[in-house]
């Protein structure tokens, strides 16, 4: 399996965007998935991440009822809707795969930028 994040881009802050990971060569129901992000000089951080079915979430704490982790299996595609942004999201996100029942992402995306402005 391969994926190929996009949506990112540049965004005032108060704005929001979605940010879609497409699955290639598999079928991404038989993965959990999830969002990460790098800032400049920081180190990767966990967004979100869901269960292979849909049926269970996790968030990292500070990005609770602003970030939203989706995904349409049907579509072989993982979303992250990311609302009232603040400069402090500014980074490149990347998607990411993991077998169930496994710890360890494994499968990456190349990443998405996103720039949000005060």
């Amino acid at each position: 399996v391969q994926l190929q994040a996009s949506g990112g881009g540049s965004v005032q802050a108060g704005g929001s965007l979605r940010l879609s990971c497409v699955a290639t060569g598999g079928q991404l129901s038989e993965y959990d998935a999830g969002w990460f992000r790098r800032a400049p000089g920081y180190t990767q951080q966990f967004v979100a991440r869901i269960s292979w079915r849909g049926d269970n979430e996790d968030y990292r704490d500070s990005l609770k009822g602003r970030f939203a982790i989706s995904r349409d299996n049907a579509k072989n595609t993982v979303y992250l809707q990311m609302d009232e942004l603040k400069p402090e999201d500014t980074a490149v996100y990347y998607c990411a795969a993991k077998e169930k029942l496994t710890s360890r992402y494994n499968i990456w995306g190349q990443g998405t930028l996103v720039t949000v402005s005060s």
